[in-house]
């Protein structure tokens, strides 16, 4: 089976998310015996952050023939003022500009390649190929967060895509239930995220001379929230002088790192909180810790959460987090919080000053990341391009 992936945003070093699950997807199929097809849409030339099989072929729509395709200034400027009154309008703009100078190059892509099936990673994809191109291929959607926000913050153009796909994925049961709440004559189904099955757990029994808090991921202000937990580490530092907070993670704006910097020496805890990059050891940094905080104000799925878990370790999150309050069940393998500072300071101290709690909730942590086992969802999504593909 021929499979192209249809992932029209970054891919050149960039470690979010969405580029590692494009490149563990790819990878995985190509493995498995198909021939796949990567197309992307990147402003810059040069290598994936994640590893990918070099025999895998790749376009990159923004940079056919030789010829790089920038986004215009005057639309750029249009999309960014529209971005500070309505974020849905600036998407919007990105579908004028995908329609413009990406639909020609992608139809000549499908024409050479001959994709027995596509799997499309966000809905602007998804439109461009059933509704302006028109194909007859099968087209899956994916779904990386929750499709509620279809319907909030996505161009009105692109819903009727996803009704139209030949199937939507979703990553949780509760995704599903909202997506088919807005369009009922939607295909959907539910189809997690791969996670590492770590052979061995991070022992939560062992006597230390320093515990550790853990934190992986973007050090993006809005989105991952590192500072509340910084300042919630603030809080707790005294009454816990053998505990420490590492935070790994790219940076995300000079600006906002230099401001978690001075809480920090603010604070005077310079040898107790530490920014120790990006890392590709997922699994050893992890191995060192003995509590996983993700203060996400929302999520998709929350990968490096899963894998954590998958490690052993309990977790600490927010209630009101979407994704987040699925995988951690509240008193049985991590603790949800209330949003802000002191919530997260109060979940933290519950499993800081407790140790036997924290190696239970890491066991059944570990529990409930096996229904995620890269091999289960691999052959899920396998039968599910296969069906496809022969109806």
């Amino acid at each position: 089976m021929k499979i192209l992936l249809a992932n029209f945003t970054k891919m050149v070093d960039d470690s979010g998310g969405l580029a590692k699950v494009t490149c563990k997807f790819a990878n995985e199929m190509y493995q498995r015996g198909h021939e796949v097809v990567l197309v992307y849409s990147d402003e810059q030339s040069g290598e994936f952050y994640y590893p990918i099989n070099r025999d895998i072929l790749q376009y990159d729509l923004r940079n056919m023939d030789g010829k790089r395709v920038n986004y215009p200034l005057t639309i750029r400027l249009k999309r960014e003022w529209y971005r500070m009154f309505n974020k849905q309008k600036a998407r919007t703009i990105n579908n004028e500009f995908a329609e413009k100078y990406l639909l020609i190059p992608l139809g000549r892509i499908l024409e050479e390649t001959q994709p027995d099936v596509i799997v499309s990673f966000q809905p602007a994809a998804t439109k461009l190929l059933v509704m302006d191109l028109n194909i007859s291929i099968p087209v899956v959607t994916m779904s990386h967060g929750d499709p509620e926000d279809y319907f909030h913050f996505y161009p009105t153009a692109e819903i009727p895509a996803v009704e139209k796909c030949a199937m939507n994925q979703v990553l949780l049961p509760s995704f599903k239930e909202h997506l088919l709440h807005h369009l009922p004559n939607a295909k959907v189904t539910v189809i997690g995220n791969a996670i590492p099955q770590y052979k061995e757990q991070v022992d939560l029994n062992r006597t230390k001379e320093i515990y550790r808090i853990g934190f992986l991921a973007r050090l993006s202000k809005n989105h991952k929230q590192p500072h509340l937990l910084i300042e919630a580490f603030c809080k707790l530092a005294d009454e816990f002088p053998n505990w420490e907070l590492v935070l790994w993670g790219a940076k995300e704006g000079e600006a906002f790192f230099k401001q978690m910097e001075l809480i920090i020496s603010a604070h005077g805890l310079q040898d107790r909180i530490y920014f120790a990059g990006s890392t590709n050891n997922v699994e050893d940094a992890l191995a060192s810790c003995d509590i996983f905080a993700f203060p996400s104000a929302y999520e998709g799925f929350g990968l490096s959460l899963g894998e954590a878990m998958s490690k052993g370790l309990p977790a600490v999150g927010f209630a009101s987090c979407s994704a987040v309050n699925e995988l951690i069940i509240d008193g049985y393998n991590g603790i949800l919080c209330e949003d802000g500072v002191d919530g997260l300071a109060q979940g933290l101290k519950k499993l800081m000053a407790n140790q036997a709690l924290r190696a239970e909730y890491g066991m059944n942590a570990n529990t409930g990341m096996k229904v995620y086992a890269p091999d289960r969802i691999w052959d899920q999504w396998e039968q599910l391009l296969n069906n496809i593909n022969t109806k």
